[in-house]
């Protein structure tokens, strides 16, 4: 039996409201793993290219695929894991998988909590336009993560850097459309910025100028840029995570929150929410970025063998504001802004934390509140259910909609029905409050 490290953070760029997954594998030739070479291609073999939707929740960019044959399965597309993964142990079953070495799944948090996982091979996979004739995934023994629940749409998996490996991959995410280039015959568009890559062990890293802002006040002038490599990871759903202790000249902002940040495979995940005074990605600029700061033993420490040159990765939050082509094949990043360049970013104004529950994820669960916050204020208390938001139905509305609601805007008042676990019927009214 060998031991998989899967380090699973959920960091909250909208408390709660972001995912960032990292995949190692740990011990001696274990990364021979990793498929070597392209594993997905066109299904027309003189197609140039083949487009395809994707549905984006809680800043999640989730593909349909099917498996075997059989399907649609519901993929989370993410950079930031360098094998793919089934998260929903079901599907073993259901499409009579062959399960081949057991491994064991540690992750991120408070303990160590290992997890069993099984590799399966010759698995074909599907999606509009492109197919894996023969893939090898991980299997997780349990749905540990939740991914689910925690979008509010069903996700059996991960498809990892395999995708990326394969395609000059581009991202518009005010259409939701991915368009897979065929390499050799890819003609980047003209006058965007293209910034270098460097990949290493199946995943992409990027140089970005990252202006701290000062330790001790506030209100002083961002500091001169650090150049800072950075994870490129489309499945980090906040924009920007740091660990400090990855460079000494790294510090946490003077405004800053202590935070529970998400939740691993081993536990909570603790840390700090504030800002950094920009993000310089070429000649581009992204002032007063929300930024994640976990607790260094729960995280970095856990990755610096396998990635010692990373100081934090660069989410999703951040990368939508760009049309964008990843292009693995040509080691380089493209960018152009979109109509969400130039929106600010920001934290949740309620301090709930909410999950998605119940026949097709349609009922809406507080799992936590945060002491001192709006929500704790209105007197909402965890295992009540949302029914309402200001007359709208919560089951009309996704768990990305009733995000950006909580997020609005300083001093909105909010008024909302609740049922307490014992069935009764109440309201309250929540009053949000920019916290950072």
């Amino acid at each position: 039996m060998r031991f998989l490290a899967l380090l699973v953070v959920r960091l909250a760029a909208l408390r709660g409201v972001a995912l960032a997954l990292a995949l190692a594998l740990l011990g001696p030739g274990l990364e021979a793993h990793a498929q070597p070479g392209p594993v997905f291609q066109l299904a027309r073999p003189r197609a140039r290219q083949a487009a395809l939707k994707f549905d984006m929740q809680r800043n999640l960019i989730i593909v349909a695929a099917q498996l075997n044959g059989l399907g649609s399965y519901h993929f989370l597309l993410d950079t930031g894991v360098a094998n793919s993964l089934i998260t929903n142990p079901n599907l073993a079953d259901s499409l009579h998988l062959t399960l081949g070495e057991e491994l064991r799944v540690v992750g991120a948090g408070g303990e160590d909590t290992p997890l069993r996982a099984y590799r399966t091979n010759a698995l074909r996979v599907e999606l509009p336009g492109v197919v894996a004739p023969s893939m090898s995934w991980l299997i997780l023994s349990e749905d540990a993560l939740n991914l689910s629940g925690y979008a509010g749409t069903r996700i059996d998996g991960i498809l990892g850097s395999e995708f990326f490996k394969s395609f000059a991959v581009a991202i518009w995410p005010l259409r939701g459309q991915l368009v897979c280039h065929a390499p050799a015959r890819y003609q980047p568009p003209r006058r965007w910025e293209s910034l270098p890559l460097t990949l290493a062990q199946g995943k992409a890293y990027v140089e970005a100028g990252v202006a701290q802002l000062p330790a001790t006040a506030p209100t002083a002038p961002a500091e001169l840029s650090l150049p800072l490599q950075l994870l490129l990871d489309t499945g980090a759903g906040h924009a920007l995570s740091l660990e400090t202790t990855a460079d000494r000249r790294m510090h946490l902002p003077a405004a800053h929150l202590r935070a529970d940040l998400g939740r691993g495979l081993s536990g909570v995940i603790t840390g700090y929410l504030g800002r950094v005074g920009a993000v310089q990605l070429g000649r581009y600029q992204l002032p007063q970025v929300l930024t994640s700061f976990p607790d260094s033993g729960q995280v970095h420490l856990r990755l610096r063998r396998q990635e010692a040159q990373r100081q934090g990765n660069l989410g999703y939050e951040a990368l939508k504001r760009f049309n964008l082509v990843i292009d693995y094949p040509h080691q380089r990043l493209l960018l152009r802004p979109n109509a969400h360049y130039q929106r600010p970013f920001e934290h949740d104004m309620s301090g709930l934390d909410l999950l998605a529950a119940g026949p097709g994820l349609r009922r809406c669960l507080i799992v936590g509140v945060v002491p001192g916050s709006p929500a704790a204020a209105a007197g909402i208390e965890p295992d009540e259910e949302l029914l309402a938001i200001n007359a709208l139905p919560a089951a009309l509305l996704s768990l990305s909609e009733i995000a950006r609601l909580l997020r609005a805007q300083d001093g909105q008042r909010l008024h909302l029905v609740l049922r307490r676990p014992d069935g009764e019927l109440r309201t309250a009214t929540l009053v949000l409050r920019r916290q950072i």
